[in-house]
């Protein structure tokens, strides 16, 4: 018979005190299955920023594979609460009781090791001895300890062999440079794994002592698989006219001159926007832009989502030009629609506009 200890209950047997100093893995507290992981602690009076979530948990490795140009890993942790975004509207995803781990998957291109937040559709079909036991939609998913992922909380049936099929839907995102032509057909990855409860629970699980404070938990290192950080502003192509902060979004702002054909005859503006801290993309979201000069609009639209080798998962449009002493506004209008773990869940709503006087 499984045991349902929820966790809440997990954290109300254990003095603060001592998981405050303790840094461990479950098995280590003194507890051996968890079958319902409930809501555990959330930060009270949480910024509407990007802060340091109350529980930390770490994550394991269940095996690396590539499809075409995919490199996909699959990876798990506890099964644990997440939160969707639908518009500008946020729900929370609990732990249900036959939940027994929280599967995620990673993807990057192979030529050139970049993270890919696509919107195209991630599924994880489980099957075992042949037979199906659960196919789930993967969300893409922002965590400050294993980064840019597509994940979800999965049941299973009892510890054993499975075999875990990652569906990665044809890519419509608009793509230049050398992911012009990739990308295009659908693939399908398998990852062969072994599920042992104990496997779990040996997982790190911490309680941060700035619980709450502006900040992030710095992501894990797993394997080389890339965690989805935008490129450094230093390293990216063009002219940097600058860059702004709203809703604890980062934004910063180049212009590539004409005669890059990629983008096409005339200057290229583009936005690279990830979140602080951790320098993650930030994908999926609605982004416009107006240029004046001399009082005068000489540009106006909405940003492309687009992929590049160079500028990486970015948003950008064709101007006339871009000269010193515009001035740049760019509007979110939509936030990213893409699912985030504590410490995420408050950031990146209610974004005003971002000026930019170009120099």
């Amino acid at each position: 018979m499984r045991s349902h200890t929820t966790r809440r209950a997990l954290l109300g047997g254990v003095a603060t005190g001592a998981l405050l100093s303790t840094a461990g893995c479950l098995r280590a507290l003194g507890f051996r299955r968890q079958s319902a992981w409930r809501d555990p602690t959330l930060v009270e009076d949480r910024p509407d920023a990007v802060y340091v979530p109350a529980v930390t948990e770490g994550m394991k490795m269940y095996g690396q594979t590539t499809a075409g140009r995919f490199g996909v890993a699959l990876t798990y942790s506890y099964p644990h609460r997440f939160w969707t975004v639908s518009g500008t509207e946020l729900s929370k995803n609990v732990v249900e009781a036959d939940h027994d781990l929280h599967l995620m998957v990673s993807l990057w291109d192979t030529e050139t090791g970049q993270a890919l937040p696509l919107d195209s559709g991630v599924t994880i079909e489980i099957r075992r001895d042949g037979d199906l036991v659960t196919e789930e939609l993967a969300y893409p998913m922002l965590s400050q300890q294993m980064g840019l992922h597509y994940g979800s909380n999965y049941a299973l049936d009892g510890e054993g062999a499975y075999e875990a099929r990652v569906h990665i839907g044809a890519v419509s995102l608009r793509r230049t440079g050398g992911f012009a032509d990739a990308f295009e057909s659908a693939r399908t990855a398998t990852v062969s794994f072994e599920f042992n409860s104990s496997d779990v629970t040996e997982i790190s699980f911490e309680r941060p002592e700035n619980a709450g404070e502006r900040g992030a938990i710095d992501p894990m290192a797993m394997n080389g698989v890339p965690v989805g950080r935008a490129p450094a502003v230093e390293s990216l192509p063009g002219h940097h006219l600058g860059g702004g902060r709203s809703g604890d979004a980062v934004f910063e702002a180049f212009v590539v001159d004409e005669g890059e054909e990629r983008f096409g005859a005339d200057p290229y503006l583009y936005v690279s926007a990830r979140t602080p801290y951790n320098r993650f993309v930030l994908p999926m979201m609605g982004l416009a832009a107006t240029l004046r000069r001399d009082g005068e609009t000489v540009a106006d639209g909405r940003f492309r989502r687009t992929l590049d080798p160079e500028l990486g998962y970015h948003y950008g449009m064709s101007v006339s030009s871009v000269r010193s002493g515009d001035a740049l506004t760019v509007r979110p209008t939509i936030p990213p629609q893409i699912a985030r773990h504590d410490g995420y869940e408050t950031a990146f709503f209610g974004m005003d506009a971002v000026s930019i006087a170009v120099s």
